[in-house]
């Protein structure tokens, strides 16, 4: 891959322009200061509290009386009752934390310096950091590395003797930019969340700490030092280094929901331990290596008329300012798409949790929507460049986070509904909380959260073709189905619908002039449903079992609401066509049917999709793409609908008015499903393989009229090359995974494929043609 890089020329002021690494389950937000570096930790596992029974026993005697009343229109007394009868008690899940704060003071503090650079390599997942002082060249490098499971800190200086520094580390008070004196006061706070933290030599510390709240988790971590030259001496919690050249700082940490509390401490100096015994060289290659094998799948290069690659040569917050100027920049978008394969490669390996709203990095002990799970679009959202921008080991932990929500959502199904199968909510947790969350009108008492979740067991099928990967998901998928099929109810039109629901997160306004949430029949409910009950027929045709449980399917799908056209001549968002309180909402969950769904594509439901435009058109004309995730979500379905421009510009709007210094996404504030969606959008203008084919270019804009994109994947088992030029197709190449035969499309032209065997590769043009 070509060398990619963010960088900048000065240190980070503030969280949002530090630099994010990780290896799953250790990351690390690094600012790349010269006097005091901070470096802020978190460990994935640790979150706040142990896990709760919160499913509600009273839930399931006030079900009918809910239904009742909202059936027949009295929607206040129906949320006032499900305010009450239907939420979690308590109401409220576990959240996430930060580990605690790394700090190196450098001995240089008072020295004039210059020639500052700070950078975070994309083609390796390394940061950067160099500056002179005193005429001595000071380098760092920092990286998460998951083959050897520590995050490690390489300091060099160009001149022997020259490199001498301490460390602390803190869990509380944030204390940045603080003079280091101030530090080691240890002013209240800054130390207030550890237990211990003590010395094994003069190169190592342990610091041990826990989460609150009953039954919290424990946390250990080591930090070693290793150099071999200079004096190391350990006091009052710093390890310090005097008069080496380089050295390489080792952290490791775990906690007691993966090890047993009293083996905690053992396997952190394990780690540190195997890590030492390696020499710097070692450990940047295992890491470099590992990192490469993901990465480097997947090429995107893209370029305007002019010579675009001139702007690499300006700070990454330049490049940001002068696009909000107006000006182009399609490197920085390629740039962009490989931060999001970065961040998802960082943050959701196996063996680690999957990303929540931050990934894993976040600097709140109570952060904003408490960093957990929210499974109503965000969660999913960080999975859809999974499979297109072929990283499918990353999707790992979410199919592991799903299979345990399958086992607390039995129980919630069953006393909350009197229901079989699973459900789980709009929000969950490192427990997998499957009950309600939070008293909120417009998102708690939506049911429809396992449901969506079990999609990705048959998306990561259909890019695979794995069958045992499907023998193992089809169970999940069914019990997902069975928790409707149960749950649904006939609604006055004799339709069988979820009730009471919501479409998430919006409200209507009634004739009376009040404003409702609760609902029965939500649109995107009904789109869910037929999407998750279509691939469960297909998962019994391809494993030839389970006939009798596709009958019931076909029989339910003849009474599920169909999609309708509304007044406005947009997607239905409910089954009264309402007016939205919000006519710009950031949830545009009624085209879930167009993206991440299937039930709407040109060529077969050109109707819907005149719809699906009209409904976009409408949240945008009032103000809508205004979240970062709201925005990515829009592009996506741009892309769908083959709409390059409108795309595009909301790829641009995305990089304006939704991302940070550092290319976080924005919520306000920062969350990274608004990354992981861009860089899925991005991918979907370039490569369609929904609706039975592969369509190659379908929404390519004039902004990159130059271009290459190498190892895309596309559903069935393929991956694909192409270069394009002036706008047109040059060259084509697809792999097959097996034996298959698949119909592939650009523009108006057509052609049917047959791959004789697995891993075999056709060249697709001949003078700019389909062959």
């Amino acid at each position: 891959m070509k060398q990619k890089k963010i960088w900048f020329n000065r240190p980070a002021d503030k969280w949002e322009e530090a630099f994010p690494i990780g290896n799953g389950t250790l990351g690390g937000m690094v600012f790349g200061k010269n006097h005091i570096e901070r470096v802020q930790l978190n460990e994935d596992s640790l979150w706040y509290g142990g896990p709760m029974e919160r499913d509600n026993p009273h839930a399931l005697e006030h079900l009918d009386e809910i239904r009742d009343l909202v059936f027949k229109g009295e929607i206040r007394r129906a949320e006032e009752l499900a305010s009450i009868a239907l939420v979690g008690v308590p109401d409220g899940q576990r959240h996430y934390e930060p580990l605690g704060d790394f700090y190196i003071q450098m001995d240089h503090v008072e020295k004039e310096l210059r020639d500052y650079h700070r950078h975070l390599d994309l083609s390796q997942g390394t940061v950067h950091v160099g500056y002179v002082a005193d005429q001595v060249m000071y380098q760092r490098e920092y990286f998460s590395s998951f083959p050897d499971q520590v995050l490690v800190v390489h300091l060099n200086s160009s001149i022997p003797g020259k490199l001498s520094f301490s460390t602390l580390f803190g869990r509380g008070t944030v204390l940045e930019p603080t003079p280091w004196s101030d530090i080691l006061k240890h002013p209240v706070g800054f130390q207030a969340y550890l237990d211990r933290i003590e010395s094994r030599g003069s190169d190592t510390v342990i610091i041990r700490g826990r989460s609150g709240g009953e039954g919290g988790i424990r946390f250990c971590c080591a930090i070693r030092i290793v150099s071999e030259e200079g004096q190391l001496h350990y006091a009052s919690g710093q390890l310090s280094l005097k008069h080496g050249t380089s050295a390489t700082i080792l952290i490791s940490a775990c906690s007691d929901f993966r090890v047993p509390v009293e083996q905690m401490e053992d396997e952190c100096i394990r780690r540190v331990d195997l890590a030492s015994a390696k020499t710097y060289h070692d450990l940047l290659t295992n890491h470099v290596s590992d990192y490469d094998s993901l990465m480097n799948r997947v090429e995107l290069n893209l370029q305007g008329e002019e010579n675009d690659s001139l702007y690499s040569a300006l700070p990454t917050d330049q490049r940001l300012e002068r696009l909000k100027s107006g000006k182009a920049d399609p490197e920085l978008i390629s740039l962009y798409f490989q931060f999001g394969r970065y961040l998802l490669i960082s943050s959701s390996r196996v063996g680690s949790l999957p990303a929540n709203l931050q990934g894993i990095w976040n600097k709140d002990m109570l952060p904003i929507w408490d960093s957990k799970y929210t499974i109503n679009i965000n969660t999913q959202m960080n999975y859809w460049p999974a499979e297109s921008c072929n990283l499918a080991e990353c999707h790992v932990p979410l199919f592991e986070f799903i299979e345990r929500l399958r086992v607390r959502g039995r129980e919630t199904a069953q006393m909350m509904y009197g229901c079989r199968g699973f459900v789980a909510h709009h929000n969950s947790d490192i427990w997998a909380d499957s009950a309600p969350q939070d008293v909120c009108i417009t998102s708690t008492f939506w049911t429809m959260g396992g449901a969506w979740l079990s999609l990705h067991l048959w998306d990561h099928y259909e890019y695979t073709r794995d069958i045992d990967f499907l023998k193992k998901a089809y169970s999940t998928m069914k019990e997902a189905a069975l928790f409707l099929l149960d749950y649904l109810v006939e609604d006055p039109s004799g339709n069988w619908v979820v009730c009471p629901s919501s479409s998430p997160e919006n409200r209507y306004t009634l004739p009376n002039g009040e404003s409702g949430a609760l609902c029965y029949g939500a649109s995107m409910d009904s789109q869910i449903i037929r999407e998750l009950f279509m691939r469960c027929i297909e998962s019994t045709h391809i494993l030839q079992e389970d006939q009798e449980f596709e009958e019931e399917l076909r029989h339910a799908l003849t009474r599920i609401p169909v999609l309708k056209i509304g007044k406005h001549g947009q997607i239905q968002e409910w089954s009264i066509d309402y007016n939205e309180l919000e006519p710009g909402h950031r949830h545009i969950s009624h085209l879930f049917a167009l993206h991440p769904g299937t039930q709407i594509t040109l060529e077969a439901t050109p109707d819907l999709a005149k719809a699906a435009r009209v409904t976009l058109d409408r949240r945008l004309q009032y103000g809508g793409g205004h979240t970062g995730w709201s925005r990515a979500w829009i592009l996506n379905m741009w892309a769908r609908l083959e709409e390059p421009e409108l795309a595009y510009n909301n790829i641009i709007e995305l990089l304006r008015s939704s991302t940070l210094p550092n290319l976080f996404c924005d919520h306000p504030p920062f969350q990274i499903d608004g990354n992981l969606g861009g860089t899925a959008g991005i991918a979907e203008m370039l490569l369609h393989s929904h609706g039975g084919e592969i369509r190659l270019l379908p929404a390519l804009p004039a902004a990159w009229s130059k271009g290459v994109v190498r190892g895309l994947r596309a559903r069935g088992g393929f991956e694909v090359d192409m270069e394009w030029r002036h706008g047109q197709l040059q060259h084509a190449g697809i792999r097959s995974v097996e034996i298959a035969k698949v119909t592939v499309s650009y523009q108006d032209q057509k052609v049917g494929l047959s791959f004789p065997e697995p891993e075999s590769f056709i060249s697709l043009m001949e003078n700019g043609h389909l062959k």
